[in-house]
């Protein structure tokens, strides 16, 4: 690869700690997104350049998820231009030892591996004036977070790159988009931050990819891709929510008490059941629980003055049922087969029989989340998370639509690996 003036992003990668700069406040970066793009050769660099005119006699860490693919990925690329800015290295790979010396200055750096849980117990007792972890999502989170507690010398800094992963990975949650909370300098690259591609190279990675891996992979999006139960499903096929002509409605509810309650408003026009509107919440993350009778004054929210058709409930809701035939709403216990419900489901999707609207954002969200339980001995199970929204969408398409298929003996859905 023929390499040319960084961009403006890898500039930022390379010098974000230099003293003037309005990003030095920072005591961490994460450079994320598309393969690609440029951001682990500039974070290299930046690393590098850092702890060499920073610091002196001091130790630093530098983690993949195994040594052989950091020398083969970083090292190899990041070594030899360090050679051309004037630093010299001399490695002890018996020691998986790297030393530099750079203007007077000399640092050792050490590589590790954290390939599963037993790698954090390689790097307890060592202290750091700086890390940089390389596609640190590939990495056990006991390993990630023993590393950041050994980097205890003053002016220390956290250097961190990946490619997205799903996005309930634990380092998206506590890193990405807790950054500001960190005092973290997040950096999204895309493959316009590599100069070094031509656009004919950039096209043919582009075709490479469709769907979830085109959203993750060349975009730099954090989505589900491994297991979605609707690996179908696109942003692009949210709409957004006609102003009238409805002629029926109905609501769709999972209750929950420690687990979160979503409810779907969804009405029928031209043939189409769009789901305009929700309510969902977490008492786990409100930190607190609604009672039935709040939950019976949210639903009457969201109905406005519709005329409600019924309000179809998890038939295990008996508390929150009757609360709701008290105050005289018509109740329709939901058809809780979930396999046939995922089958039904996804059909209406795929059919344009039933459309998510833009103002149903936990819908949209657990949409990327829903997945199936891969795990040893699984079958045709989905895992019990992020499906609230999930189950109250299932509950309304095998209540409502289903009943009208006749002639089913059996059926089988296919678990996507």
């Amino acid at each position: 690869m023929n390499y040319t003036a960084f961009s403006p992003k890898q500039r930022t990668a390379i010098n974000w700690w230099m003293p003037g700069n309005e990003t030095a406040r920072y005591d961490a970066i994460v450079c994320d997104g598309a393969v690609r793009s440029g951001k682990t050769l500039a974070m290299g660099m930046g690393f590098f350049l850092w702890a060499m005119l920073s610091f002196d006699k001091q130790r630093f860490g530098i983690c993949g998820k195994t040594i052989q693919s950091l020398r083969r990925n970083v090292l190899s690329e990041i070594l030899p231009r360090l050679s051309r800015l004037g630093m010299v290295w001399k490695e002890k790979r018996s020691e998986n030892l790297l030393t530099v010396t750079f203007h007077g200055h000399e640092n050792r750096f050490y590589i590790f591996g954290g390939r599963d849980e037993s790698s954090a117990s390689l790097i307890q007792g060592i202290t750091f004036a700086g890390i940089l972890m390389d596609e640190v999502v590939l990495m056990p989170r006991s390993f990630v977070e023993q590393a950041c507690a050994r980097c205890s010398v003053a002016g220390s800094r956290l250097w961190f790159n990946c490619n997205p992963a799903g996005p309930t990975h634990w380092f998206y949650k506590t890193w990405i988009q807790e950054a500001e909370k960190r005092n973290c300098l997040r950096l999204a690259f895309t493959m316009e931050d590599n100069p070094s591609l031509s656009p004919r190279i950039r096209a043919r990675y582009e075709r490479l990819y469709t769907g979830v891996f085109y959203r993750r992979f060349i975009q730099g999006q954090w989505v589900q891709a491994e297991g979605r139960v609707y690996d179908f499903f696109e942003p692009g096929m949210v709409r957004p929510a006609p102003a009238e002509g409805y002629r029926k409605w109905y609501v769709s509810c999972d209750y929950g008490t420690v687990n979160p309650t979503s409810m779907g408003l969804w009405g029928l026009r031209e043939g189409i059941w769009y789901r305009v509107k929700e309510f969902y919440f977490s008492s786990r993350a409100a930190q607190h629980q609604m009672t039935d009778e709040e939950y019976a004054a949210q639903l009457q929210k969201l109905a406005g003055d519709r005329e409600i058709t019924a309000v179809i409930v998890d038939p295990s809701a008996a508390s929150f049922i009757e609360v709701l035939r008290r105050h005289g709403w018509r109740v329709q216990k939901a058809d809780n087969d979930v396999l046939s419900g995922i089958r039904l489901t996804s059909d209406a999707l795929k059919q344009g029989r039933i459309v998510i609207c833009q103002d149903c954002a936990d819908c949209i969200r657990e949409m990327d989340e829903y997945v199936w339980d891969l795990s040893g001995g699984a079958k045709d199970r989905v895992r019990k998370e992020h499906d609230h929204a999930m189950d109250d969408m299932r509950y309304f398409v095998s209540t409502v639509l289903g009943r009208k298929e006749v002639g089913f003996a059996a059926c089988a859905v296919e678990r996507k690996k």
